[in-house]
């Protein structure tokens, strides 16, 4: 019974395009419910390589003004947060470090800035997975000012495949996710939007401190962070 399972789920994942995209009504909700319910589902965004879709493997919930690691602690409504603001399912694109890309879903209803930041995703299917590594590879091929083409057919050694897309930066760049992506309302787009996926158990869902909002006080310990085992615990930090 678990091995059919097993490959129903398997078979979810592989056929993404056939599947369901999530509602308004799904995100209009608070934002660890909205984060859970995310692990299993496939984010999709069409690429200059054709469509990637990642399952969500690791969340975390950043719950609005009162939240001392969230963007909008103590009412910081500003242009840089006004996505996290609008109604749950649009998206929230920001830098760190001046060079990485986190992506985010607001949750909520409008005026409440709820969001869940997306650290983790695997390839949903074999050409996502292909598209992951190209776009990974042009990225480091940039930044080393190499040409477009100048690792084109090299292998990406099974590290690099083993952590293709598991940090908030890496994730962005694996599937071709910029700042052009914020503020989508992802009910609507039919370029960026998240579909249904394989199914997670409650009792498949850990949880886990927050990483790098040591500066959040008491909010550093809240047990925010989740995730659904997918070959390593958690995300790297980028």
């Amino acid at each position: 019974m678990k091995d059919n399972r097993a490959q129903e789920d398997k078979q979810q994942a592989t056929g993404p395009e056939c599947l369901p995209r999530l509602v308004r009504e799904f995100f209009v909700r608070d934002g660890i419910t909205v984060a859970k319910e995310l692990l299993g589902k496939i984010l999709v965004h069409e690429t200059e390589l054709g469509p990637v879709r990642g399952i969500i493997t690791e969340v975390e919930s950043y719950m609005g003004e009162e939240d001392k690691g969230s963007h909008t602690y103590g009412g910081k409504r500003t242009e840089r947060t006004e996505p996290m603001y609008h109604a749950g399912g649009t998206s929230y694109v920001y830098l760190i470090y001046g060079m990485y890309s986190c992506m985010n879903i607001a949750a909520m209803t409008e005026g409440i800035p709820q969001a869940v930041l997306l650290r983790s995703v695997i390839p949903a299917d074999e050409e996502s997975r292909r598209r992951m590594i190209r776009l990974r590879q042009e990225a480091a091929e940039r930044r080393s000012g190499r040409t477009k083409n100048g690792g084109a057919g090299k292998a990406a050694p099974p590290s690099f495949e083993k952590h293709l897309a598991d940090g908030p930066g890496k994730l962005c760049i694996a599937m071709g996710i910029t700042r052009a992506d914020n503020d989508v309302d992802m009910t609507k787009s039919s370029r960026f939007y998240v579909t249904e996926g394989i199914r997670v158990e409650p009792s498949q869902i850990q949880a886990a401190k927050r990483i790098g909002i040591d500066y959040a006080e008491e909010a550093a310990d809240y047990l925010w962070r989740f995730f659904i085992p997918a070959g390593n615990e958690s995300s790297q930090r980028s």
